[in-house]
């Protein structure tokens, strides 16, 4: 089959990436459904394809923690000669709750994982994309410390001291250092929203987006014992309860991966751009997230780390 377009979906191999790879090949079989993970342990792209009775879903292999793997990635895309991207789906996260953890890149790994790497492969890949294409970034509730999730508050200094923490912020908990990589990701959203407003000629869109506390995927894996039983054993098999007793924004990665694939494909949210969405609806987003001189801090930040020349650069600087 000749596919019109292609959807991309990082983390897509399972859980929340997972449900919304399945969604868009379900509702769009013209689409080719391309999903990346570090390995594809189980099959997902062949469990799609199987499920849909189609064969529109592929997978390839991308580390978000190795700059030099997403250029790899991207090299790669180059040479398939895939069809216009319309969806590109910035999912993929990862949370390490003890004490920091460095990438071979030499930054911090939460914030490279949710962050960098996903800012460098839109950047890579911003020449694949239709005219039309929707961007949407995977953040989280946790970002916000008026949502008292029960994490510690989220916290933007700097974009340097986020990559590379100082002795002071290092002794920050793990999962603080998860909700600021999330508060990144809406202020890059942000960012990225001005520049494509600018843009004579063509609809690019982008929106952040809230899935909710989904207990049994697989963001604690990097958990100690009991909270990975709890996580993966008890708390889904009380959803009901946690609703009712902590947060209404609790649900189940098919739930929150029909939400997803919505912000991705769904006709009625077509030229939604520059808003936060919590699940099915727009809602305010941290202060700290509405701050311009963070947010550009974070947008020249993420360029002189990941640029490799000067050229390249200017080329992500998105100005025209």
């Amino acid at each position: 089959m000749s596919f019109t377009h292609t959807a991309l979906v990082t983390g897509g191999t399972a859980n929340l990436g997972f449900h919304c790879a399945l969604g868009i090949a379900q509702q769009h079989p013209e689409y080719l459904v391309v999903i990346c993970s570090r390995s594809d342990p189980n099959s997902a792209a062949a469990s799609i394809n199987e499920t849909t009775h189609q064969k529109n879903v592929i997978f390839l292999p991308i580390d978000l923690s190795s700059l030099a793997n997403v250029r790899a990635f991207a090299e790669t895309w180059k040479t398939k000669q895939f069809p216009p991207i319309v969806a590109l789906v910035l999912n993929a996260g990862l949370q390490f709750p003890g004490d920091v953890q460095m990438t071979g890149d030499g930054m911090e790994s939460t914030f490279e994982i949710n962050h960098v790497g996903h800012a460098l492969l839109f950047h890579l890949l911003f020449p694949h994309l239709a005219d039309n294409a929707r961007i949407t970034v995977t953040s989280s509730g946790t970002h916000d410390p008026a949502q008292k999730t029960g994490l510690p508050d989220a916290e933007y200094v700097t974009a340097e001291q986020l990559a590379h923490p100082t002795p002071e912020s290092a002794k920050n908990a793990g999962r603080q250092r998860y909700a600021s990589s999330k508060l990144a990701n809406v202020m890059w959203t942000y960012a990225l929203h001005r520049r494509l407003s600018a843009m004579a000629g063509r609809n690019l869109t982008v929106v952040a987006f809230d899935p909710g506390l989904m207990p049994g995927t697989g963001l604690a894996r990097e958990g100690n014992s009991l909270e990975r039983f709890l996580w993966f054993w008890v708390l889904p098999h009380i959803l009901p309860l946690l609703r009712f007793i902590i947060n209404p924004n609790i649900h189940t990665a098919k739930e929150s991966g029909a939400n997803l694939t919505r912000l991705a494909v769904g006709a009625d949210v077509e030229g939604k751009s520059g808003v936060y969405f919590e699940g099915k609806n727009t809602i305010g987003s941290s202060k700290d997230s509405y701050d311009e001189s963070k947010q550009e801090d974070l947008w020249e930040w993420t360029i002189k780390a990941t640029a490799a020349s000067e050229d390249e650069r200017r080329e992500f600087e998105l100005v025209k």
